[in-house]
């Protein structure tokens, strides 16, 4: 059912993108809002899980997974958060994109090799999380509205990127589980920042984009309350 719920949220965003991908705006909103959700998930689930290990030099896992997003940007040029312009007019994404995106989707599904519950935060985080990039993909390869079956193949790979980390954790020794939280806690908390800051230009308030955010960390506290630990 996760697989599904995984799948299905790269999906939707892929069809949104390509009928409404001429909406920038939209996008950028839908970025922002999860900014808020993914960086609330952090602090209320992520941290406080990773930190219960009882490893006091976990934090640097937490460093680690912050320098691995920014080496990942470098390949991604900052695609999942919104920088789908700076590629360049071909149908067909660089390979470095392509992998750099794999990898990061890929990462965040290790955690939920034993993950039964449908409505846990930390999935929740996932799923709103790949709506955003899943839309911008969706936008940048369906730009002339035709179905290839090139672009398809990449959705494909991106689609099944964290279900496959989901089914290489089962294979992985329990110790180790809170070690690529951690790690995802960093990716995250480098992501949501990066957006909420971004959308700051020229250190101007937008109240439009700070309601987003509310709403997005909104959001996440109601799913951190109703969730059962």
């Amino acid at each position: 059912m996760i697989a599904i719920l995984l799948i299905l949220s790269v999906l939707i965003g892929v069809m949104f993108g390509k009928f409404f991908g001429n909406r920038q705006k939209f996008a950028k909103n839908l970025l922002i809002l999860s900014a808020g959700f993914l960086i609330t998930v952090c602090l209320n689930e992520i941290f406080p899980m990773i930190y219960q290990s009882g490893d006091s030099h976990i934090g640097m896992w937490v460093i680690g997974g912050v320098l691995l997003q920014m080496l990942l940007e470098n390949m991604t040029k900052g695609f999942e958060h919104g920088h789908f312009h700076h590629h360049s007019e071909k149908d067909i994404l660089p390979l470095a994109l392509i992998i750099g995106m794999f990898i990061h989707a890929f990462i965040e599904g290790i955690p939920l090799a034993d993950e039964t519950e449908v409505f846990s935060s930390y999935l929740q985080g996932i799923l709103v999380h790949n709506l955003p990039i899943s839309f911008i993909l969706g936008a940048f390869l369906f730009r002339n509205k035709k179905f290839s079956a090139s672009s398809w193949l990449i959705i494909i790979l991106f689609a099944l990127a964290s279900p496959f980390g989901m089914l290489a954790g089962n294979y992985m020794d329990l110790s180790y589980q809170p070690y690529a939280l951690a790690l995802v806690g960093g990716i995250f908390l480098h992501i949501s920042s990066v957006i909420i800051f971004e959308s700051n230009k020229n250190h101007n308030i937008d109240w439009g984009k700070i309601g987003l955010v509310v709403l997005g960390i909104a959001a996440a506290m109601v799913a951190h309350l109703f969730h059962q630990h």
